[in-house]
């Protein structure tokens, strides 16, 4: 951890970058500053933690996770889905800033067998950023990207062939660590760079191969992928964390305990959203009883009731409907937010929990263990051929479980208290759902919905923005009605959609007004779709 906190130093000081924005490396394309590889991944790699932090954001407040809280105004088109250029404009320009770091890397260690095991990590960390702006925007700048000065106003590419190009980056970057982990004299060691595996490169390989998995799972039937077979090093079992020594300090902290829990200087984070009461449901017995990980992840979940004094009625503890701007009993507490769960929530002391708000020193999600079992749960279903010999129901509760594991563990990756426990005891109370008892799923569309709810779930502000293209992926889980239980869409929308929910997000205005030659026109955000929407 020391190791990583001196690169970055350095990598500041040569860079003369900010710390917010890390490594703008390709912004002055005439500097002769050069710097490693070496040194360009671990800010790359933590780079990547904030980017995920605004795309968990704004799934959580699209996708039914999250809802306005009683108190507080000014929420626009996050209520309505009238989405314009400037809503969630800072996810498109903080992926392509990454990107740039990355691609430095790859372009710095082309036909470089001594850091190969760099480029591979660069390749791979690519993909990943590449996927998050095709399943947000579609058809996005790709090929003719990353290019610097040599253009400045690149043609987009199609979604559809994107994911393909992006599952042949994933195969080639796994054959590099092949060729790698074989040769002599041995690579350039990556450990003591690497904030994610520490090096373990057949932990990479898992990761390319879980990432490449998630490409088919959703773009099969819609991309044409040129090889189906994956790496024998298999898929990931144990939650990949990027954790570069993450402290209370600026800059320095968890970037999600940043934003929703406590700033380093004690100021409080992101009180404006409180639980949506349709995801609540599947934790207090309206769809699914999880007493477990209901008080995982909630603030005094189970121990009081709130309604607002106007309809629609709202039952759970400190929940709303999105949209909903009467006044609650219970608006979005003070301190430490709605999802820190710790008992001790003062500024500077809290932390050490379990649940979601773990700690300013937690380790970020890049992907997890839950989402990579359920991915392979779905693959066993439609029929994929994968390694591992697992059946669809094994890897559908391994999900579960994983999830179990994960929420109860702690920023040091011990333990608080017995997942397994709580796990057996949510099979057993929910023995007679088939949203939980895969058995009880009969047909490849209930094992579908079953599969895609539970990693709704599991990926509850962890990662909101993949069960929020999820469910416009496969309609699960379900959300019909008008009830704040029976769908997440807001008493406030606009959308024309039989769903009331938005398809997508915009363009941002940067791109209207420095690229308009080949930016995508008519895109609307109620009838223009992802490639692979259902």
């Amino acid at each position: 951890m020391k190791n990583i906190h001196s690169l970055t130093l350095v990598v500041f000081t040569l860079m003369a970058g900010s710390c917010k924005s890390y490594l703008d490396i390709n912004e002055n394309p005439n500097s002769p500053t050069a710097v490693e590889p070496k040194l360009i991944l671990p800010p790359a790699l933590t780079k990547t933690a904030d980017v995920l932090n605004g795309y968990n954001s704004y799934g959580a407040q699209a996708g039914g996770y999250a809802a306005n809280a009683g108190g507080y105004g000014g929420f626009g088109s996050t209520l309505t889905y009238r989405y314009t250029a400037d809503s969630y404009s800072g996810l498109w320009g903080d992926a392509y800033d990454n990107l740039e770091d990355y691609q430095y890397i790859i372009n710095k260690t082309q036909g470089d067998d001594l850091n190969i095991f760099f480029q591979a990590a660069a390749i791979i960390m690519r993909v990943h950023n590449f996927q998050l702006l095709v399943d947000a925007y579609n058809d996005v700048p790709y090929s003719k990207a990353l290019l610097g000065g040599a253009n400045l106003s690149p043609a987009y590419d199609k979604g559809a062939a994107i994911y393909a190009q992006l599952a042949a980056e994933l195969d080639g970057a796994m054959a590099q660590i092949r060729k790698g982990m074989g040769l002599k004299p041995a690579p350039n060691p990556i450990k003591d760079f690497d904030v994610i595996f520490k090096g373990d490169m057949t932990k990479w390989r898992q990761l390319a191969n879980t990432i490449k998995l998630r490409l088919m799972v959703r773009g099969t039937g819609k991309a044409t992928f040129a090889n189906s077979a994956f790496d024998e090093a298999g898929f990931l079992a144990a939650d990949a964390l990027i954790n570069p020594g993450y402290l209370r300090d600026n800059n320095r902290q968890n970037p999600l305990w940043d934003s929703w829990a406590w700033r380093y200087d004690g100021a409080g984070g992101n009180r404006a959203w409180m639980p949506a009461t349709f995801v609540v449901g599947f934790y207090d017995g309206n769809k699914i009883s999880d007493e477990g990980r209901g008080k995982a992840v909630y603030y005094r979940f189970g121990t009081i009731s709130s309604t607002p004094t106007k309809t629609p009625p709202v039952k759970p503890a400190l929940s709303n409907q999105l949209g909903f701007q009467g006044e609650l009993v219970d608006k979005s507490p003070s301190n430490g937010g709605s999802w820190y769960s710790g008992t001790d929530r003062g500024s500077k002391s809290a932390g050490n929990s379990k649940g979601v708000l773990k700690g300013p020193n937690a380790g970020f999600p890049l992907l997890t263990a839950a989402e990579s079992y359920l991915l392979q749960a779905e693959a066993l279903v439609r029929g994929m051929t994968i390694p591992g010999g697992v059946s669809a129901k094994d890897s559908f509760n391994k999900g579960i479980e994983a999830s179990f594991r994960y929420l109860y563990s702690l920023p040091d990756l011990t333990q608080s208290g017995n997942y397994r426990a709580d796990y057996n005891a949510y099979l057993n109370a929910n023995k007679a759902n088939p949203l939980v008892n895969f058995d009880l799923a009969v047909s490849e569309e209930n094992k579908m919905e079953a599969i895609i709810t539970q990693k709704y779930i599991a990926l509850n502000f962890i990662h909101c923005h993949e069960g929020w293209n999820e469910y416009r992926r496969t309609g699960y889980p379900v959300c019909t009605g008008s009830g704040a239980y029976t769908t997440f869409a807001s008493v406030s929308s606009e959308s024309t959609r039989a769903d009331k929910l938005p398809s997508r997000i915009l363009y941002p205005r940067s791109e209207l007004q420095y690229n308009s030659a080949n930016v995508p026109s008519g895109i609307d955000p109620f009838s223009s779709t992802i490639f692979w929407a259902k």
